[in-house]
């Protein structure tokens, strides 16, 4: 066979025609991120697994979702318990409440699983940068409360991880539950299995997220010179020869049903999408903002350094949390502080403010209170292909841009051929 019909062959595959097996269940290899703070929200996760894929909540900033989705008063009455602190530089004593956050967890994961219909899973994105003034005892309430509240799956995100299966291993659901890692290079798996091996548990995925993905990065500001095939391969190839059958999930740039189906022809089990959901009626940003979305242009979209937590971000360059020098607002939040209350967005904005001390209001261009801005939907992460939304949908008579439903795009990509992306009726 030809090169030209190789390729002509490819083109004609869909994702349709593979599954994902996950211990004895098929499923359809679509995974739908987690996106925090609530962007990838319980509706999204569940269209995807009402289809029979994989949807993802985020347990990012967990107490102010609840908040929102509930009524809880979580994030107010933590703002009144530290209020006394707020003028203050140190942050140390600010700590979460380990039972509140447990009970947070629980609320929104049990809420979403009760609502579970069809025969997809639903997992839950936790990140290991949320370090909260007490990275190991808060990121072990978090997993084990989202295991008792019945979640299918956990996916370890934002950092390396090392300890993290240790941190559940005496659970009763820890050999049951499906566990999966977000890596971005063959080095970061091998530590990953190293440092969990004593727990006699492998991963029962990992997901491969490239330089193209949106909002915090596995990279450096060097992210340019990698790229998603070549280490989807090296990993692939590496596992083959030590005889370990893990399913692999290439995330990042993935914008077409066409795109998924070449990394499944390379070994693939699924892939994992996140952008294209962002302009979806089930997705939490507001409806303003995923018109920001769809303006973009190639141009409009930057990695910086902003974020606390030293990761590089994708995300729109007229994000409002760019440049803005608000107060840490860590006494209500604080979900970035280190193990000794630190965080690099107070350290800048002391900065600035000894810089200024007679201004009103100052610009921190360096950093963002990320907490605060996530939380207020003004930092606008994206994908790198996010200025091809556009070409996803119709405008309407106003000029504004359609939003899909979940389940449109998630058909687009199950069933979608030869590169071609189905416009809404």
């Amino acid at each position: 066979m030809s090169g030209c019909e190789t390729m002509e062959k490819l083109a004609m595959k869909r994702v349709d025609d593979f599954r994902l097996r996950l211990g004895k269940q098929e499923l359809v290899p679509i995974v739908v991120g987690g996106m925090g703070v609530d962007i990838s929200t319980a509706e999204l996760a569940l269209e995807a697994a009402r289809l029979g894929g994989i949807g993802h909540i985020s347990d990012a900033m967990v107490p102010t979702v609840s908040d929102r989705r509930f009524n809880t008063k979580y994030v107010k009455n933590k703002l009144r318990q530290y209020k006394f602190n707020v003028a203050n530089t140190e942050k140390a004593v600010v700590q979460f409440d380990l039972g509140l956050l447990v009970e947070a967890t629980a609320l929104h994961v049990g809420r979403t699983m009760e609502a579970k219909r069809g025969d997809g899973l639903v997992f839950i994105n936790c990140m290991e940068k949320l370090t909260m003034n007490a990275p190991r005892e808060t990121l072990r309430a978090r997993l084990k409360a989202a295991l008792d509240s019945g979640i299918d799956g956990i996916t370890l995100a934002a950092g390396l991880h090392l300890g993290s299966f240790a941190l559940i291993e005496d659970h009763p659901r820890f050999r049951d539950v499906k566990l999966g890692i977000i890596v971005s290079s063959l080095r970061a798996l091998q530590l990953f299995l190293k440092k969990s091996a004593r727990t006699g548990r492998l991963p029962d995925y990992v997901v491969i997220e490239g330089p193209l993905a949106g909002g915090h990065l596995g990279f450096g500001m060097d992210w340019a010179k990698y790229d998603l095939a070549s280490i989807v391969i090296e990993i692939r190839d590496w596992m083959k020869a030590e005889h370990l059958d893990i399913p692999l999930i290439p995330a990042g740039g993935i914008f077409t049903g066409t795109d998924a189906v070449t990394f499944m022809e390379m070994g693939a089990a699924a892939v994992q999408v996140a952008t294209r959901f962002t302009v979806s009626n089930e997705c939490g940003l507001p409806e303003d903002v995923q018109q920001e979305y769809f303006k973009a242009g190639e141009t409009d979209i930057e990695v910086n350094t902003i974020s606390p937590t030293g990761y590089p971000m994708r995300m729109l360059k007229n994000s409002p949390a760019i440049g803005s020098g608000i107060r840490p607002n860590c006494e209500a939040f604080g979900y970035l502080l280190d193990s000794t209350g630190s965080c690099q967005y107070i350290e800048a904005y002391n900065r600035e403010v000894a810089l200024h001390p007679d201004a009103k209001k100052v610009k921190v261009m360096d950093k963002t209170c990320l907490c605060t801005h996530m939380r207020n939907f003004e930092c606008w992460t994206c994908g790198h292909y996010t200025y091809r939304l556009k070409d996803t949908t119709r405008r309407n008579e106003d000029g504004s841009y359609r939003l899909l439903s979940a389940e449109h795009i998630f058909h687009d990509y199950q069933f979608s051929t030869d590169n071609k992306v189905a416009l809404p009726d």
